[in-house]
């Protein structure tokens, strides 16, 4: 058992704990407390006058499978010669030897959704996984965790140069929906008997019966709203990943208790779909009532500014606690994990973040990150 004392513990899920008790035993958090009772035999870590906080949430980057440092050889994300590929698994593509994943769990980001990428119509599925390991299948928390569907630019870019569908935001849409009836018509001749196995209208059959959700890839307004109606259509559950130009129809998805993971907000307006970017894009949605992540989309901006993100969110109106939320339980409520992290609450995995300072101060250390009770970094 191990007892970290003296702390001021975050918990998220309830109170602000000072001058705690933390016990953690078998990889759980046991009990938090300001006056609890040490056992005996517990091993104890002086956590006086530091700041305890959850492991750190990122729920889109695709650590892994577009490795640093490695050129092509481990560039995964995308496979760029089909635009309907649901039947890949970003799970077959993991690295866990990227040095990426040493980055995210030493910066304080314990639980990650590693996704496909955005240059193709349906990309795959995306797995959501711990950072720390050696072989990805011990490091899986939920397989698949959503069905990647890029709306907008990138896929035209990706297959105009190539001569091929589609080249067109109409063409993108037609491709899902023709997908999508496909698999409901091979349900039916697979319980008649007529065809055999198909894996991508299996995976696409997940979708639909509500096994895992759309994680939609949509920047721009219009592009959240197509996507947003192929999901009323055939009765998805649906989240918007980047939510770039979210702010403009917030009302649109909290209507409809759409999620946005927003992000990377800290980049420069490199595309048509990034001119409405903004730092108050998190506020105004939580505002209007949506219930709202913040993600890096690793490599394109370093998993360890996942704090960042949210100091700068914060700055531009969104209250602390729900940054602190959004990188942590509302996250992990997102990706449909949050019985085992999030929190800080007995019977969760112990995950955890140890911090010289306030969580959002630039000047801030990670001094000690725990996963499931064990130390994976020790920066003190």
């Amino acid at each position: 058992m191990l007892a970290i004392l003296g702390g001021t513990v975050y918990t998220v899920s309830g109170d602000i704990v000072p001058n705690a008790c933390l016990l953690i035993d078998q990889g759980k958090f046991l009990a938090v407390g300001s006056r609890l009772a040490i056992p005996h035999d517990a091993l104890c870590l002086n956590a006086t006058n530091k700041v305890i906080i959850p492991g750190l949430i990122d729920c889109h980057t695709h650590l892994g499978i577009a490795e640093e440092a490695v050129g092509t050889a481990h560039i995964d994300k995308n496979e760029v010669n089909q635009p309907v590929c649901p039947h890949l698994r970003a799970l077959d593509g993991i690295n866990p030897e990227d040095r990426g994943l040493e980055d995210a769990y030493t910066s304080g980001t314990t639980t990650i959704i590693v996704t496909p990428g955005s240059e193709n119509v349906i990309g795959g599925q995306s797995i959501a996984i711990k950072t720390y390991g050696k072989v990805i299948d011990h490091m899986i928390m939920r397989q698949p965790a959503g069905m990647k569907m890029a709306f907008g630019e990138n896929p035209i870019q990706m297959y105009m140069k190539k001569d091929r569908a589609p080249s067109t935001r109409m063409t993108i849409a037609a491709m899902i929906r023709e997908n999508l009836i496909a698999a409901l018509n091979y349900e039916k001749d697979l319980a008649k008997g007529k065809v055999g196995r198909d894996l991508k209208m299996e995976a696409l059959l997940m979708l639909l019966h509500g096994e895992i959700p759309l994680r939609a890839h949509a920047h721009a307004a219009d592009d959240i709203m197509t996507a947003i109606r192929i999901a009323d259509e055939f009765g998805l559950k649906l989240t918007i990943e980047h939510a770039t130009s979210a702010h403009k129809i917030a009302e649109e998805l909290a209507r409809r208790s759409i999620a946005a993971t927003v992000g990377p907000s800290i980049t420069a307006r490199v595309k048509v779909e990034l001119k409405d970017r903004t730092y108050r894009t998190p506020a105004i949605l939580h505002q209007a009532g949506v219930k709202i992540a913040l993600i890096t989309d690793h490599p394109f901006l370093p998993v360890s500014s996942l704090r960042l993100e949210a100091a700068l969110a914060i700055r531009e109106g969104l209250p602390e606690a729900v940054a602190l939320r959004a990188i942590t339980l509302s996250a992990a409520e997102i990706i449909g994990v949050s019985d085992r992290v999030g929190s800080i609450e007995p019977g969760k995995d112990a995950d955890l973040v140890i911090l010289d300072g306030p969580p959002f101060a630039v000047s801030t250390k990670v001094e000690h990150v725990f996963i499931n009770g064990i130390e994976v970094s020790n920066n003190n």
